[in-house]
């Protein structure tokens, strides 16, 4: 996959496609999703500004969106946080989950100085309440492909709290997997939103490339 893939863009907004191992945000430490598309829109004489206005784990592909506009970045970044935006992901799983859907609230702690998440019992300083959704839509004896609405989006969330339950995501080894052979198995997948300035609807999705553990479930997991 090439390092830039637009799905969808106009003079407010530019939704697209973020490869594995690029960060969400500006950074001087590696490759990143904003300096790719100021790079883009530069080279093509276009206005350059870019602000992201939610994250993927750097090892997460897929759809993201970015505010190409200062008055709209703010608008963006609280449909986020009003949770208006819906995030849909694909996992794979090692194990099988005990319901083919469910809904999973828990209680995560960050721990910062480590970069890793944890699920707790009770609520203190640093701990937020996390919430997804999913729908198992294909399993092997030893896998399952499930499919994941995010309600908050915090640090890990979905690696967190699927691993707690002793099914960690493929190739995750931070969080349990066995399996080193792959980056963890997750996949943004759609993106639907209603836009800032024209108040339609703009649902965006894309199937995770060549390479991604999928076809282990045949056609059902393209």
């Amino acid at each position: 996959m090439s390092d830039l893939t637009i799905l969808y863009e106009d003079a407010h907004l530019v939704i697209c496609l973020k490869p594995p191992g690029v960060l969400s945000e500006d950074s001087e430490k590696g490759r990143c999703m904003p300096a790719l598309l100021r790079e883009h829109y530069r080279a093509q004489g276009k206005n350059d500004y870019i602000a992201t206005v939610h994250r993927l784990d750097k090892i997460v592909g897929g759809v993201m969106v970015f505010s190409r506009r200062r008055q709209v970045t703010g608008q963006l970044t609280a449909a986020i946080a009003r949770h208006e935006i819906t995030k849909e992901y694909l996992a794979v799983l090692r194990g099988h989950p005990e319901k083919a859907e469910d809904t999973l609230t828990d209680l995560l702690f960050r721990d910062a100085a480590h970069n890793k998440s944890y699920v707790v019992k009770r609520m203190r300083k640093g701990v937020r309440e996390a919430r997804l959704s999913y729908r198992e839509i294909a399993r092997t004896e030893a896998l399952s492909l499930v499919r994941i609405q995010l309600h908050t989006g915090r640090t890990h969330q979905i690696r967190v709290q699927f691993a707690s339950r002793g099914l960690p995501l493929l190739g995750d080894i931070r969080y349990g997997s066995r399996d080193e052979r792959c980056t963890a198995a997750l996949w943004s997948y759609r993106l639907a939103l209603r836009h800032p300035v024209t108040g339609k609807t703009v649902d965006v999705s894309a199937l995770p490339p060549e390479g991604y553990p999928w076809h282990l479930f045949g056609e059902i997991g393209r």
